[in-house]
């Protein structure tokens, strides 16, 4: 009987136990698991090269490092994101790359909501002026900037995949009209969710009519950094743009400056181009910046649906079969079967 050997490079649950007790039930499964977040890329390699299945979290697996793996038949981004992962490196070394896009689609909607409503709400800026009115014993809201009722406001969603349609269904009936931003919505997408034709814009429509947006894209050449200095400026002085996807969208730099200059009202970010960000990011300093600690992600039953999923993509690259959620499908017509031999 073979065995298989299935390494973990890193994790973000208190520990995989419960993986472990699964594996331990099976003859033919070697489970390791490691933390090489901050690991060498040398040390990444050694853990991996032999391995059969990888389970990624935060770890680079660029070029160099997928070009070790000796045996590898499938690696999964414990994760929606897979900016860490070299997606043609894999396919060219024939290994199944697959993620886990549906595990936290509705915690991640619920986090932009949250963020929309602190954001135009000031949640953190009234709790500053409780604190001050409690000690001064008169309330002063001059610090307060203009707020408006969202009904009557234009929300803009950029991305309406999983995510994206969620926020759509959640503030139907809380905006005065939504619009949307995604070359890739089709006639089936909008019809689930009731989108009009005349509500599906352009990057640069959306930009001059929303008065909030909020982001839902994945981080790719086609969406790096088009949150920019330019695209600031097309944004109403009086607008806020929420981001949950991908800190790369959005050029931090650039979110500086229109905050500094009032170039936007505000900006709900929980998502960092590098993540955990520097303590002397200039975002921590600017009252117009809500931020959260990339929380969309979390919930106890996230948690554990994301581990089942991930389980169940590891037993059917055992059993000879495709995972859930595979990124590179043109590997079907590379190979004659599922996996590559070895």
């Amino acid at each position: 009987m073979r065995t298989w050997k299935v390494v973990v490079t890193d994790y973000i649950e208190d520990d995989l136990d419960w993986e472990a007790e699964k594996f331990a039930e099976m003859d033919n499964v070697q489970f390791e698991t490691y933390q090489l977040k901050l690991a060498p890329k040398e040390e990444v390699i050694e853990v991996c090269k032999d391995a059969d299945i990888i389970l990624v979290n935060m770890v680079k697996f660029d070029a160099e490092v997928i070009d070790a793996l000796e045996k590898c038949l499938l690696i999964i981004r414990h994760g929606v994101g897979y900016d860490n992962v070299d997606v043609e490196a894999c396919t060219r070394n024939h290994i199944r790359f697959a993620y886990e896009p549906d595990y936290c689609a509705t915690e991640v909607a619920e986090q932009a909501v949250a963020l929309i409503f602190a954001c135009t709400r000031q949640v953190f800026e009234s709790r500053r002026i409780l604190e001050q009115a409690a000690e001064n014993q008169i309330w002063d809201f001059s610090s307060l900037l203009p707020m408006h009722r969202m009904f009557g406001q234009t929300l803009g969603i950029v991305g309406c995949g999983r995510i994206g349609g969620r926020v759509y269904r959640m503030t139907n009936s809380i905006f005065g009209k939504t619009i949307v931003c995604d070359p890739y919505i089709d006639e089936r997408q909008k019809g689930a969710l009731g989108i009009q034709d005349d509500d599906v814009v352009t990057f640069d429509e959306l930009l001059q009519q929303a008065d909030i947006i909020t982001i839902h894209t994945p981080l790719n050449d086609e969406t790096r950094y088009m949150f920019n200095r330019e695209a600031f400026q097309k944004m109403k002085p009086t607008a806020y743009v929420v981001n949950t996807a991908r800190g790369g969208v959005i050029n931090t730099e650039d979110l500086i400056w229109a905050l500094e200059n009032e170039q936007i009202q505000g900006a709900g970010i929980d998502v960092y181009e590098q993540e955990p960000p520097d303590a002397d990011l200039k975002l921590f300093d600017l009252d117009r910046a809500t931020l959260s600690a990339h929380l969309g992600w979390s919930s106890l039953e996230a948690g554990w649906t994301i581990r089942y999923k991930i389980f169940d993509d590891i037993m059917a690259c055992i059993n000879g079969e495709k995972p859930g959620s595979t990124v590179n499908e043109d590997l079907d017509h590379i190979l004659e079967g599922n996996y590559r031999e070895v």
